[in-house]
């Protein structure tokens, strides 16, 4: 289990990788952006990007899904209150895979909440040549150690 403590400023965590295929950018786009780039292979090669391209915010669950899995579901985390600076840099395109990159950047113990302390990660997806295609500053929240589970934990044991 991680916990705050045992995490260290310029800490690198990385995720396994995630193939990213077109029947599923295509119903990812149909169910929540609904743009022609997204959703139909003939409309989206006479788009901007000449070609289906992901959205932006399917890459952002890819990520989640990634975090989760690697990180999250590892640690003592808590409810997060959220990121900032989310950037996509470049389109994620069917054959794509994708895995992340988090370094923690800063870390804070809570002044108001002893058992707790936030540590924020600048966080990359990268594609399988090494691009950056998102970029985002994500705020974890982390029980210490030797404190008791709060409500809403998601830690496992």
């Amino acid at each position: 289990m991680i916990y705050f403590e045992d995490i260290a400023v310029g800490q690198v965590f990385e995720t396994g990788d995630y193939l990213v295929e077109e029947p599923e950018i295509i119903a990812f786009g149909r169910d929540y952006d609904p743009q022609p780039f997204h959703t139909d292979p003939a409309a989206a090669r006479a788009s901007f990007f000449g070609g289906l391209v992901a959205s932006g915010w399917h890459t952002a669950a890819i990520m989640m899904r990634l975090q989760v899995d690697a990180v999250i579901n590892r640690s003592a985390v808590l409810p997060s209150p959220g990121f900032d600076d989310l950037k996509w840099l470049q389109p994620v395109r069917p054959g794509d895979r994708l895995r992340v990159r988090l370094v923690a950047a800063e870390k804070t113990p809570s002044r108001s909440k002893p058992e707790q302390g936030s540590v924020r990660f600048a966080t990359e997806v990268r594609n399988q040549n090494d691009d950056v295609v998102m970029t985002v500053s994500q705020i974890g929240i982390y029980r210490r150690q030797g404190q008791g589970a709060g409500k809403g934990d998601r830690s496992n044991g």
